[in-house]
């Protein structure tokens, strides 16, 4: 293993997750995406909006501040900034006083699936979201858990990409007995073929309460498919489950990502014959069925990541073994796209 990929930063012509759409409704969001501050806000249309999250007058975060007609107002002394980061207001500017040529940096950022979208880097068109079409269609039911952990991101997504620590989620896990298969590697995104042992098989209406009862659980084989798509990571257990982590890296120490899991009802061909309306009520209905078990999951593998971030930082020269191909493959990938940068 390369422990030297744990000070790699992160290539900015990709699109991140900062947040869900939900979370930035009538006042601006603060988030920090790769050490840089980053406000959020909707304008009058409500259409979202990224800026620098500072006011240049003293250097005071704007996210304190609230929305006024669409424009950004400052805290501290009222001063107002558009979506492209101009300073269109100062409440006490005299009359033979002009407003400052301060622009502050505005970030590409997009609303798409539930989520908020941001590029960082310099070329926004040269790359596309990832999305999660699952998300509005009728046929899934989604359930979110935030994942924020101490650790440099690395060590989530091999966490993600190897199979072979389903031993710590005895309790949690939708599957067991993961056996690797075959690995495909680019530039772009690694993908890694499990054959696995499902607990749970979605073929009757009846069936969605395994996810409550795990007595009526009963091991089957699937496929197990995982992808790191950078920056992202996308997982399917044969047709009943997809599972999407979307990765916001905080710092060298520190990640956010937002783990989906959806469960498919394309077994129930009765179901799709329903009138529209209920179907988007009963999907809207079972939001977050899946809830204890994701956040189950997400606790058992926060802790492990954190230790080994914190064991590399106390002792950065310590060797460690593998024996899953997969994580070389990360490593990789990782590394070819922090030289992209």
């Amino acid at each position: 293993m390369n422990q030297k990929i744990r000070q790699l930063g992160i290539n900015p012509n990709h699109w991140y997750v900062v947040a869900r759409s939900r979370d930035v409704n009538t006042q601006p969001l603060d988030v920090i995406l790769w050490n840089q501050a980053i406000v959020l806000f909707r304008n009058k249309q409500g259409k979202i909006q990224a800026l620098e999250n500072r006011c240049p007058h003293r250097q005071v975060k704007l996210s304190h501040g609230k929305i006024i007609e669409g424009n950004l107002e400052c805290a501290y002394h009222g001063w107002q900034f558009n979506a492209q980061g101009e300073c269109v207001n100062i409440p006490y500017l005299a009359e033979h006083q002009r407003l400052p040529n301060c622009k502050i940096l505005q970030y590409p950022v997009e609303e798409l699936d539930g989520f908020i979208w941001l590029f960082p880097g310099k070329n926004p068109t040269q790359n596309q979201p990832l999305g999660v079409p699952e998300w509005d269609h009728l046929n899934y039911i989604a359930t979110v858990s935030l994942i924020h952990c101490q650790a440099h991101y690395s060590f989530l997504i091999e966490n993600l990409m190897d199979m072979y620590h389903g031993h710590l989620h005895q309790d949690w896990q939708a599957w067991t007995d993961a056996i690797l298969k075959k690995i495909n590697e680019d530039n772009h995104r690694v993908d890694a073929h499990y054959q696995a042992k499902s607990y749970y098989k979605i073929d009757k209406i009846w069936s969605i309460s395994q996810l409550f009862f795990p007595a009526l659980r009963q091991l089957h084989p699937e496929p197990l498919e995982v992808s790191y798509i950078y920056p992202h990571w996308v997982s399917t257990l044969g047709k009943d489950f997809k599972i999407y982590c979307l990765f916001c890296p905080v710092s060298l120490t520190e990640t956010k990502a937002y783990l989906i899991h959806f469960t498919s009802l394309h077994s129930f061909w009765r179901l799709h014959k329903l009138p529209i309306p209920f179907r988007r009520f009963l999907k809207n209905k079972l939001f977050g069925s899946a809830q204890k078990l994701l956040d189950g999951l997400v606790e058992q593998d926060v802790k492990m990541i954190e230790e080994e971030q914190q064991t590399y930082l106390n002792q950065p020269q310590q060797k460690s073994y593998e024996f899953n191909p997969t994580l070389a493959s990360v490593q990789r990938l990782i590394q070819h796209q922090e030289f992209l940068e």
